[in-house]
Parts: C-alpha cells; sequence; structure tokens
C-alpha cells in the first residue's frame, strides 16, 4: 500500500479536466436531481466511499460525516450556481476517489473532527461542479435537493455494505471494495471508464 499513494498523488497532479461534470441531462427539476449522481461515475464511488468509511469508523460518524458532506456539498452547489470560480475542481474530484479509496482500502481511523474537515473539502469541489450546471432558479433548487438526496441514500448504501461486512465478521471485504475503488479512479483518469 505504501507504493501506492506517491502513485495516486502523481496521478492527482497530473489530472486533466474529466469533463465529468458537463452537461450530463437536465438540471431543471427534483427528479432530474434525485437521477444526476448515478450518472457519473465519479460521484457514485465517492459517495458510495464516504458511506463505506463512515462504515469502519462508526460511533458519532455514522451521523456527522454524511450531514458535514451533503451540507457543505450544498454550500458548493450554491456557490456554482452564483458563479463563484473554484480552482482545480476536477484535479480535486479525482483526488477525493484516490484519498477516499486509501483511506477505506487501508482503514484509517481519524478523529471525527479531522475526518469531517477532510470530507467537507472534497464535498465543496463536489457541490461547486454540479452547482455550476444549475441555473441560480427555482427549478436549480429543487435540483440540488433532488441531488442531496440521492447523496445521501449513496452513503448510506456504503454505511450498509460496511454494517453488514461487519456483521458477518467480514470487515476485510470493505477494505478490499477500497482497493478495487483505486482501480476505479484509475480507469476514469485515463479515460476507460467514464
Amino acid at each position: 500500500m505504501k507504493r501506492l499513494v506517491p502513485i495516486a498523488a502523481l496521478l492527482t497532479l497530473a489530472a486533466g479536466p474529466a469533463i465529468a461534470h458537463v452537461g450530463h441531462s437536465s438540471t431543471a427539476s427534483f427528479t432530474a436531481g434525485l437521477g444526476h449522481p448515478l450518472e457519473g461515475l465519479d460521484h457514485v464511488t465517492v459517495m458510495v466511499l464516504v458511506g463505506l468509511w463512515v462504515g469502519l469508523k462508526g460511533g458519532r460518524a455514522l451521523w456527522v460525516w454524511p450531514a458535514v458532506f451533503v451540507g457543505v456539498m450544498l454550500i458548493g452547489g450554491v456557490l456554482g450556481m452564483q458563479g463563484v470560480p473554484l480552482p482545480f475542481v476536477e484535479p480535486a474530484i479525482l483526488t477525493s476517489v484516490v484519498s477516499l479509496a486509501l483511506l477505506v482500502a487501508l482503514a484509517v481511523d481519524l478523529p471525527v473532527p479531522v475526518g469531517a474537515a477532510i470530507l467537507a473539502v472534497f464535498a465543496l469541489f463536489h457541490g461547486h461542479a454540479h452547482g455550476t450546471e444549475v441555473a441560480g432558479t427555482l427549478n436549480g433548487v429543487e435540483y440540488m435537493a433532488g441531488f442531496a438526496l440521492a447523496t445521501a441514500a449513496l452513503h448510506l448504501a456504503g454505511i450498509g455494505f460496511a454494517a453488514t461486512m461487519t456483521h458477518y465478521s467480514l470487515r476485510p471485504a470493505i477494505r478490499v471494495v477500497g482497493a478495487l475503488c483505486l482501480l476505479v479512479a484509475a480507469a476514469v483518469y485515463v479515460g476507460i471508464l467514464q
């Protein structure tokens, strides 16, 4: 695993735009927002990884980390909707996939406030990327509400998987999924997957 960290850092530094957040579909309704997170592999992967990491941590993280992620993601969305620039959005999103995959694969146990801060940074970029696609109208607000709900559901899917694996004494399977997500990040980066 020690070799993966420098490789992941190099991939992140070399990342160009993934064009993962432009023009996927309509951004004019709650339903469109609900479906949009399921259209991008990077988003699905990150949201499930958040849930897996939350499931590994347990305790207060079960509600604090997802709440922080969704809340800050909405703040980032509003910033994007208002046209507030944020540099390095696409590289930051790739960094979030790689970092969260490593945090899960290595079962990194951080204090709840530190984990919340890390997730807040990633959430800001994810929210901004999607907010830039949305008009600052009532329809845009509906879209972001659907988007937030779908994001929370993906967190719950990760938490549910982690809880199931823990219940059946298969906790190492959670870490294996984290390692597999590194492969997903690499495949997205090189354009094999989108």
